[in-house]
């Protein structure tokens, strides 16, 4: 039970509709001994991601399929269709049959969060930062005309599709009210003095609650998980992402994050995001391990192919996916050269063709592609852990 019974006030609006006002960040948390011990473990693995990452020889393998992999999850939680396999493709050169709005989409995320972690080098995670990643991830794309890089200067609500103000799951604060909301969520970021990972719960619903832009909301709310660890020197780059969690569990989040709202129940949430933590961390630590042993034991048997195998298969653990063209610009070495390492590959099945395609053609390292792919499966439960 928390020592404070509201997260905020519920204010009738002269339209007749009711929004939510949150109260400043933090609360007021009661630690049971259960959250203590679920902070510890989170912790913990958070710590041997953090090093991990620093031991295993390609670190490309936790850094940039896994950023991918995360915005494509973030992306499906709001109706986007675009699969991890499409966007790697594509990245290497590919085509694919499927809606060049969903791959942008896609693609936008990832460039947002790039641009998030570079601008961390010159400013701290700020209002001004969110602005720039919210202009990133709208541009070009559906939604591209609901004010990108601008906070919303009209009510915004979420429920059912064409439901209306009234009949809204949850109305967030009306715009006259939004300066004050995000400036006080600005001063908790700077401010807090909650570990790490807890201040990145709070600071996930609070923006969630403020609702600040018309579109992106939740692409936003969860891309600055990961820009927050990394600023507080929690993680060396942007390699925990609980996207995948999120959209596994997807009916506990919305109902973790509104039992806040409606019950000012954090306890829930802060045992269900760091419950997120934990899963998510176990399974970017398994995936890369198993990817990285692969590609350890490729590099071992490439000696005896053409010399330039065992930089293409270096190159596989970026992106699982493959050209001549593109292993010729990345590598620096000539066309027919790349040409001959991907034949050489392929005869001994660590490449395959990735479609019939006879000339430009893509192949693809299959078995780091599986275990990109691998979903996300929860079976229980996992609040109550």
């Amino acid at each position: 039970m928390e020592n404070k019974k509201t997260s905020g006030t519920w204010i009738k609006t002269l339209e007749g509709y009711r929004a939510f006002h949150p109260k400043p960040l933090p609360p007021s948390i009661e630690w049971t001994p259960g959250l203590i011990a679920k902070l510890s473990k989170a912790d913990q693995l958070l710590g041997r991601l953090s090093g991990e990452a620093r031991r295993l020889p390609n670190p490309n393998i936790l850094i940039r399929p896994f950023v991918k992999r995360e915005a494509v999850y973030s992306s499906r939680i709001e109706g986007t269709q675009a699969t991890l396999g499409e966007l790697l493709e594509v990245e290497a050169g590919g085509e694919v049959n499927r809606s060049p709005d969903d791959l942008r989409e896609v693609a936008n995320y990832v460039q947002a969060l790039e641009h998030g972690i570079n601008r961390l080098q010159d400013f701290p995670l700020s209002l001004r930062l969110v602005r720039e990643m919210h202009g990133i991830l709208m541009e070009g794309v559906r939604g591209e005309l609901a004010t990108p890089g601008e906070f919303r200067t009209s009510q915004n609500w979420i429920g059912q599709a064409g439901c209306t103000l009234k009949d809204a799951r949850y109305v967030p604060p009306p715009p006259d009210a939004l300066g004050d909301c995000l400036r006080e969520w600005e001063t908790y970021l700077h401010e807090s003095e909650e570990p790490v990972l807890i201040t990145c719960a709070l600071m996930h619903y609070q923006f969630e609650a403020i609702h600040p832009f018309l579109d992106g909301n939740g692409r936003i709310g969860r891309l600055m998980i990961s820009l927050l660890l990394c600023e507080r020197g929690a993680l060396p780059s942007p390699m925990l992402y609980l996207s995948g969690f999120f959209d596994a569990t997807r009916a506990e989040y919305y109902e973790a994050l509104s039992g806040i709202s409606e019950r000012a129940d954090w306890s829930n949430w802060l045992n269900y995001f760091l419950n997120g933590v934990i899963r998510q961390t176990e399974d970017v630590l398994d995936r890369a391990e198993r990817m990285n042993a692969i590609l350890e034991g490729w590099k071992e048997n490439s000696a005896k192919l053409t010399p330039s195998a065992a930089k293409v298969i270096y190159l596989l653990g970026s992106n699982p996916f493959v050209t001549a063209k593109k292993a010729s610009e990345t590598l620096g070495i000539a066309y027919n050269t790349a040409n001959r390492s991907l034949l050489a590959l392929e005869k001994v099945d660590i490449l395959a063709p990735a479609n019939d395609a006879k000339r430009d053609r893509v192949f693809v390292a299959r078995k780091l592609l599986n275990i990109l792919e691998e979903p996300v499966s929860f079976a229980r439960n996992l609040s109550a852990d």
